[in-house]
């Protein structure tokens, strides 16, 4: 009797703590709007886990872990069904050695573990400092390197440790997050510590992949006086990728300084790439941290991530998605750039819009897509737009995507007729896609003229959010 008492509190736990989160919605109704496009919808975006995706151009930050901010066991069932195969972790020495020689990873095991059960790759980024050294460095964001002999040299140790324990687990590392935005880092003190770390990963994982700097900015500036340090000690080939974060309110306006940057790099570098390493918004106004005192809502949040996303993409840098959960910055305040909505406690209550928006855009694009560089796409508006053109590597079936760029991302969701023309590529079933929502309509035929290499679709339906026009039999899609 008493084992049973036992087993049956154990389940009304158990069932509690089902009922405080929220189940993933699958059905066609998951995302409401009030877009009405005017045209006859025929289906809905079909989600893609991970184990339906051999790769992509994605990462998803799971940060904040390392300084208790999150809860990993609230939302690891989330990650799968959201679809991104990588996800952005933080090691933390100060959580990992709270007594000086002793390590616990056990935190971080269960973690990486628990991901790598799940198909996930990891990112795994080595910072903060460890305050029980004098001139350890500090434990949070902004906070300094370590500087005394005593503290670099326990960095060393703690982060030879980490490499010894993730072999074979971990081959993707990042370096220290944002170095720049504290002061005191020049950036000859930032390139000289990137060596120092990433050397002694290489000595544990000779082929791990690195990447670097993990700047705040996306200053061509700054990057090149990194690089030229790098250069200087022959060092810049250690890194697989070079790590900017750049935040705007409108995510379209940072797209002539990633050119720079990749400019800047090529005069170092014909291997290493450059990678968009933290990018998100908020689902409420916030007063700290990027993209604050704005009247962000989910709305505007999908917006935002689906163009910073299709925007990287569409310029040839990997990118990230900041962040999968909401968390709670100690003695700041929350950071609402989460996809999932937490409490104060750390609790995920509430999956946001941006969830399956985000989930929609990874349903869509993945590897079997190549962009199509050539000048294949062209939107006729009466504002700036963005567009890009794919093709499906085997099959050569296309589509197009397409958004209004001119300003921050807004609450609304009303279209304006655009005239998308399309060079060279054929889509004989062509549909329109709301990413958004992931709804799919059908094209009336009289809006679509072919003239010779060139097909137009006239009075197409275009907002500040990404919209497809796409083959039919490209997608992944359940029927209405």
């Amino acid at each position: 009797m008493k084992h049973k008492t036992v087993w049956m509190m154990a389940a009304t736990l158990a069932l509690a703590a089902a009922a405080s989160a929220q189940i993933i919605d699958t059905s066609e109704t998951r995302v409401q709007t009030t877009l009405d496009p005017k045209m006859k919808r025929i289906g809905t975006i079909k989600p893609r886990s991970v184990g339906e995706i051999s790769g992509q151009n994605w990462s998803l930050g799971c940060e904040t872990l390392d300084r208790d901010f999150a809860d990993y066991q609230q939302y690891k069932e989330y990650l799968v069904p959201l679809g991104i195969k990588t996800i952005r972790l933080q090691g933390g020495w100060a959580k990992t050695e709270k007594v000086k020689g002793r390590y616990d990873f056990a935190w971080l095991d269960t973690i990486i573990d628990d991901a790598r059960g799940r198909g996930l790759n990891i990112l795994l980024e080595t910072d903060y400092g460890n305050p029980i050294y004098e001139g350890g460095g500090g434990a949070d964001l902004a906070g300094g390197f370590p500087t005394s002999e005593t503290a670099l040299a326990a960095w060393d140790r703690w982060v030879e440790a980490m490499a010894q324990r993730y072999k074979g687990k971990v081959r993707d590392w990042a370096m220290w997050n944002e170095p720049d935005i504290n002061k005191k880092h020049k950036p000859e003190d930032i390139a000289a510590f990137n060596i120092r770390t990433a050397e002694i990963i290489k000595r544990v994982i000779p082929d791990a992949r690195i990447a670097g700097l993990s700047l705040a900015s996306s200053s061509p500036k700054l990057l090149e006086s990194c690089l030229k340090t790098l250069a200087e000690k022959g060092k810049v080939d250690m890194f697989h990728w070079f790590i900017y974060h750049g935040y705007d309110y409108n995510p379209d306006r940072t797209y002539q300084n990633v050119e720079e940057l990749k400019a800047t790099l090529a005069k170092y570098s014909t291997k290493a790439k450059m990678r968009q390493g933290e990018n998100g918004c908020p689902s409420e106004t916030a007063t700290k941290f990027a993209l604050s005192n704005h009247p962000w809502t989910e709305f505007s949040q999908a917006k935002w991530n689906l163009r910073r996303m299709l925007g990287d993409l569409g310029h040839d840098v990997e990118s990230a998605v900041f962040t999968i959960c909401d968390f709670n910055h100690t003695g700041r305040e929350i950071n609402r750039k989460g996809l999932l909505h937490a409490t104060a406690d750390k609790k995920v209550d509430r999956i946001k819009l941006a969830y399956y928006a985000v989930q929609n855009c990874v349903a869509v694009f993945d590897n079997t897509l190549e962009r199509v560089k050539q000048p294949a796409v062209a939107v006729m508006y009466d504002r700036s737009t963005a567009s890009f053109a794919y093709r499906n590597r085997k099959t050569g079936q296309v589509l197009v995507v397409f958004w209004d760029n001119a300003a921050i991302p807004d609450d609304a969701f009303v279209t304006r007729p655009a005239q998308v023309v399309v060079k060279g590529l054929a889509i004989k079933e062509p549909v329109w896609v709301d990413l958004v929502s992931g709804r799919i309509y059908e094209i009336p035929t009289d809006r679509v003229v072919k003239a010779g290499a060139f097909t137009i679709f006239k009075d197409i339906p275009l907002y500040d959010a990404p919209a497809l026009i796409a083959e039919k039999t490209l997608l992944p899609y359940d029927t209405k």
